[in-house]
């Protein structure tokens, strides 16, 4: 994420589950969501107008009186390099914000690994944690991502009205491995 006020925004730990939660479950109010996250409608009520003007989130104008509905809105991706470096409140709201994300996900998949026994075998073997190692330059983990992320999106909805189709949340993580893992005569 590239943009400074959605990055200091995300940095809280009710705002980046608010959009997380909306992200994964769709449009949901503000009593939907404390009740999904155990917290309170004022406090959640406050926390997605603050996401809202950095425009992460918005009300949707389908909701009744005071149950305006949100829904999250789609992410950029983030850019390559930052034109200019961050400054060190930015540099701490970027890392406790992945560290974050790594928490939400070491739950999410902790979760399905409790619970993998009670799904169809076809989705047991469709599911689940792998990893792939491919040797390629910045340029080229860059063009991977951008692939990764076109073949994503064709699949966004390419379910919606079947009820057969799940919805299923796909993290991706290019991390380089440290040199004396992909030296010379090294494979892949």
């Amino acid at each position: 994420m590239t943009d400074r006020s959605a990055l200091r925004a995300l940095a809280h730990p009710l705002r980046s589950r608010l959009l997380a939660e909306l992200r994964v479950h769709g449009r949901a109010t503000a009593s939907d969501l404390a009740r999904a996250l155990g917290t309170h409608t004022g406090a959640t009520s406050y926390h997605l107008r603050k996401l809202a003007e950095v425009g992460l989130v918005e009300d949707t104008g389908t909701g009744t009186g005071r149950r305006r509905v949100w829904r999250a809105l789609g992410l950029a991706p983030a850019a390559g390099v930052e034109e200019e470096p961050l400054d060190d409140d930015d540099a701490q709201a970027a890392d406790w914000l992945a560290l974050d994300y790594l928490a939400h996900f070491d739950e999410r998949a902790r979760g399905w690994l409790a619970e993998r026994s009670t799904h169809d075998p076809v989705w047991r073997e469709a599911c689940g944690l792998e990893d792939h190692t491919v040797q390629v330059t910045a340029e080229q983990v860059t063009a991977l991502r951008a692939e990764l992320l076109e073949v994503l999106e064709r699949y966004r909805r390419v379910g919606q009205g079947n009820p057969a189709a799940r919805r299923v949340v796909v993290y991706t993580c290019a991390l380089p491995l440290p040199s004396a893992l992909t030296g010379p005569g090294r494979r892949p």
